[in-house]
């Protein structure tokens, strides 16, 4: 089926039509024998040569080969005007009426006087009718095979554009999975790499500060210098990441509960950690709880110099969290780059787990971030 539609196709338009006019004009050669006058040869042959103008002007060419039905029984010039007109126009009472005219110009007898003369017997007029109405039918057969293939290149456009509207589908899914990818991926970067490089930086003042040895206080403002720039470059990358936007992807490894104890020891600040979270607390639950409180310590570390911090850990009957209060700072702090990206990561995983995340200062001077999420399925 397919190798004979494409060897159909591949036939051109030109020889399609010069065939069809040459067994148009042999249908009306037939009819015509031996008993046509000059004009009706001449409707013929325009009603024939007509059809080369068929995909171009259907509807004149419809109208040039009724003359010709008028004074011979012909089909082919007609049958083939009204595929092409149903072929080229959606207006269904312009095919109907062009039906109605067909089957009228076959069925009158010329000259018309004939076909309503009062000396014609009843039975004539019967006959009259039957055949007006078997012809009707038949007009309608090439409207109906000139809608079919109406309809079905219609289809075959729609399904052209379904399947580019598939591979865009395809294309803005592959995206989205990259973004998500790119912003976990930012994510990952601010939590672990800036965690580490501003302990590094306070550190460095610190010593920079305390260190009576000129040379040292030249390494520690070397080590500062380095970690600060650090920091800028890391904040540029991250803003980067993040312009795709996203949400949720895996990487490993991760953090979970059992590593906060760790992190609060590493962090070099006088913390307390009490409370817990309820039984079977998912792996994403907790790793968003360890990256809450390991960014609260950063900012206790970069902002509140000497301040003691207390993580607690909590549950009710509808959700859990952890709330990372620490007190006013005891000396002045070290100014360090930040963008946001840390508080704006930990929301989006809070969103995650249905969960909000708030983070404002005490009344006593110093702050408070609380992670509060659902227990809930999110």
């Amino acid at each position: 089926m397919n190798t004979g539609q494409a060897q159909w196709r591949r036939v051109p338009l030109w020889a399609v039509d010069a065939g069809l006019v040459v067994l148009a004009a042999l249908d009306a050669w037939i009819n015509l024998y031996g008993e046509a006058s000059a004009f009706m040869w001449a409707c013929a042959a325009l009603g024939c040569a007509g059809l080369f103008l068929r995909r171009r002007l259907p509807l004149p060419v419809f109208l040039l080969t009724l003359p010709m039905t008028l004074f011979m029984d012909v089909a082919v010039a007609p049958i083939a005007a009204l595929y092409t007109l149903a072929t080229r126009t959606r207006n269904r009472p312009l095919m109907a009426g062009c039906a109605l005219l067909n089957a009228a110009a076959t069925t009158l007898a010329w000259p018309l006087s004939d076909t309503f003369s009062g000396d014609t017997f009843p039975g004539d007029r019967t006959w009259t009718l039957i055949e007006f109405v078997y012809t009707l039918a038949m007009a309608f057969v090439p409207i109906l095979c000139g809608q079919l293939v109406q309809a079905r290149h219609d289809l075959a456009r729609q399904l052209v554009e379904v399947e580019v509207a598939r591979e865009h589908e395809r294309a803005l899914y592959a995206q989205t999975v990259l973004a998500r990818e790119r912003a976990q991926l930012a994510r990952e970067m601010h939590d672990v790499v800036s965690h580490q490089v501003s302990l590094i930086a306070v550190q460095a003042g610190a010593l920079q500060v305390a260190a009576k040895d000129p040379d040292a206080r030249d390494a520690a403002r070397t080590i500062r210098t380095l970690s600060v720039n650090t920091l800028d470059e890391l904040r540029h990358m991250v803003t980067l990441l993040r312009a795709s936007g996203g949400k949720d992807t895996e990487l490993t490894p991760q953090p979970t509960l059992a590593d906060l104890q760790q992190l609060i020891a590493n962090s070099g600040i006088e913390t307390t950690l009490t409370g817990e979270l309820p039984p079977g607390t998912s792996t994403t639950a907790q790793r968003t709880v360890y990256r809450t409180v390991q960014e609260a310590l950063t900012n206790v570390r970069k902002h509140a110099p000497g301040a003691r911090a207390e993580v607690r850990l909590w549950h009710d009957a509808h959700h859990f969290g952890v709330t990372v209060t620490n007190t006013a700072p005891t000396r002045p702090s070290v100014a360090l780059p930040s963008a946001q990206h840390g508080l704006i990561g930990l929301r989006e995983r809070a969103e995650l787990l249905d969960g909000t995340l708030t983070a404002e200062p005490t009344p006593q001077g110093g702050y408070e971030i609380e992670l509060r999420a659902s227990t809930r399925p999110a």
